[in-house]
């Protein structure tokens, strides 16, 4: 086993006994097979496209099976072996429908490769198929290889679950297939694969493009709206992950039964859109970020629904209320197909629930772009008043490794005539404090889940337009932390918009070899966080 596409990846330089993660040898070994399978299909795909053979659905497939083998997605081995054998029934169905339109027989070793009957000698495959396979070719072009493969791992996230609401572009498609293809390729320099990594920022870019669509279209804005971080009497369900669609029909199928539903983790912000608060039994939300959730879960009264990534190791305290659906997998939990949730609602039923009400703290949410740039006229104003000096963008991922805790001094320490906006599970570190306001603009704003960067974009470039600077010249300082393959993606989005002087923590990615680290800084300033006390000197002098 040899993984190391995420920020707590052990020693700070790979997995090599199981992940840090929970993700067991036979599950890595898996993963790295169905990435391998991945390349074979869309090397066919990209002969087929020259002959006008684009079948939709498998462009769609490849990013579903790209997406779980993020990290905290499906660990269990029985489900990724099955994906390996439909990439290869999918890989040489098209093959047929490509020779029959004149295209060429593509043979790389991928695209025919032949899988093992048992699970076991798939493993066994899988295991001479890692990362470790090109470990002895040049140690940058590997960095760049494993920047881009992890980087359309979040690329593939974004797009699935765009599509699950109808928002596709096959110009993403393409590209993921693409950037797969050329994975095992030795006849790109590293200059092309420098960028490689830049195209897919601007690639990632419009597929949070299109999940804001989806989402903004199929459920509205999101408003400012004021959180419960208490809990109310009754039968209850907990519903974590991200996807909106999966929330929207659990509250469908929950209506009128006597159940509160509470969102968990990056679920939070979902409490903005106008047509999913739309039902009362949407209550409010429980516990804090993805790292703290066998705690949390143990002590929740009720149901517990998983939803795309952020799944930890199930203990046996809870392993009879968790359901899983999606991408998501657990060995032996019961995954929800076909959005029918009645196992989990027959189990929070079954279940005590909460006693009684419990009043607690509260949170705003829903300051999405649309938010935002409503008020953007009292913002400006303010700024050129000198009553707000700076903004800092404080986002990105949680995580359980120390270092951690430098995110929540920061903003603590963040000056009062300054405002934090902030998104993704990171701001759990600070979420539930009261930073007050200045002139009625709240000092910190929640712009939503980390699949909610296109707002933090689009708020940036509405600023700078509305100033006459380029994102650079704002008073703008973006302090981002880092855990797996959809911040690698959100990372790149912004280097391929030009964004510098971008702090990054708590460790820099063991996959960035120094000399490719040297280019992010010579030509991004990209730098490691230090401490809060010195960073806000150098970043406000």
């Amino acid at each position: 086993m040899f993984c190391y596409q995420c920020e707590q990846t052990a020693g700070g330089k790979g997995c090599t006994k199981i992940g840090v993660c929970g993700k067991q040898p036979d599950v890595a070994a898996l993963q790295d097979l169905l990435v391998y399978t991945l390349k074979g299909l869309s090397q066919v795909a990209l002969e087929g496209r020259k002959v006008g053979v684009n079948e939709a659905s498998i462009n769609a497939f490849v990013c579903k099976a790209l997406f779980s083998t993020l990290t905290n997605v499906n660990f269990d081995a029985a489900r990724i072996a099955e994906l390996v054998k439909k990439t290869v029934s999918l890989r040489d169905g098209l093959k047929g429908k490509v020779k029959g339109a004149g295209g060429k027989d593509v043979l790389t070793a991928p695209a025919t490769y032949v899988p093992e009957g048992s699970i076991e000698a798939l493993v066994a495959q899988g295991e001479k198929l890692g990362p470790l396979q090109i470990m002895d070719e040049d140690e940058n072009i590997r960095s760049l290889k494993h920047i881009v493969l992890f980087g359309i791992k979040g690329v593939s996230a974004y797009a699935d679950h765009a599509g699950i609401l109808g928002q596709t572009d096959d110009a993403v498609y393409k590209f993921i297939e693409e950037a797969l293809a050329s994975i095992d390729r030795t006849d790109i320099p590293l200059g092309d694969w420098v960028g490689l990594a830049m195209k897919t920022g601007e690639t990632n870019i419009r597929a949070m493009e299109l999940l804001d669509a989806a989402n903004t279209g199929t459920y509205g804005h999101p408003v400012p709206i004021k959180v419960p971080l208490g809990t109310k009497k009754g039968k209850a369900i907990l519903i974590s992950g991200h996807d909106l669609k999966d929330l929207e029909e659990l509250l469908k199928q929950t209506e009128g039964k006597g159940i509160n539903v509470y969102t968990h983790g990056e679920m939070l912000p979902t409490h903005g859109y106008p047509q999913l608060k739309k039902y009362p039994h949407f209550y409010g939300h429980y516990g804090t970020a993805w790292q703290n959730q066998q705690k949390e879960f143990t002590d929740f009264p009720g149901a517990i629904l998983m939803t795309t990534n952020c799944l930890m190791r199930v203990p046996s305290a809870y392993k009879d209320n968790i359901f899983t659906t999606g991408l998501v997998g657990w060995p032996e939990i019961p995954h929800i197909t076909n959005l029918d949730f009645s196992p989990v609602i027959a189990k929070a039923m079954a279940m005590p629930g909460f006693a009684a009400d419990e009043n607690g703290k509260s949170v705003m949410v829903g300051f999405a772009r649309n938010a935002v740039m409503g008020v953007a006229g009292a913002v400006i104003e303010a700024v050129k008043n000198k009553n707000i000096r700076h903004f800092f963008l404080v986002a990105g991922c949680d995580g359980a490794k120390p270092g951690r805790n430098y995110y929540t001094e920061f903003v603590e320490k963040v000056p009062k005539d300054c405002v934090v906006l902030t998104l993704a599970c990171g701001k759990f570190r600070f979420f539930d404090k009261d930073l007050g306001d200045i002139g009625g603009i709240p000092r910190l704003l929640d712009i939503g889940q980390c699949n909610d960067a296109y707002s933090a974009v689009a708020i940036a470039k509405a600023l700078a337009g509305a100033f006459n600077v380029g994102v650079n010249g704002l008073p703008l300082s973006m302090v981002l932390s880092w855990y797996e393959q959809k911040a690698v993606a959100i990372l790149l989005s912004l280097f391929s918009l030009g964004i510098k002087n971008i702090r990054l923590g708590p460790s820099l990615p063991a996959f960035v070899t120094p000399a490719v680290l040297d280019v992010l800084v010579k030509n991004f300033n990209v730098m490691p966080v230090s401490t809060p006390d010195e960073d806000l000197k150098a970043i406000l002098g």
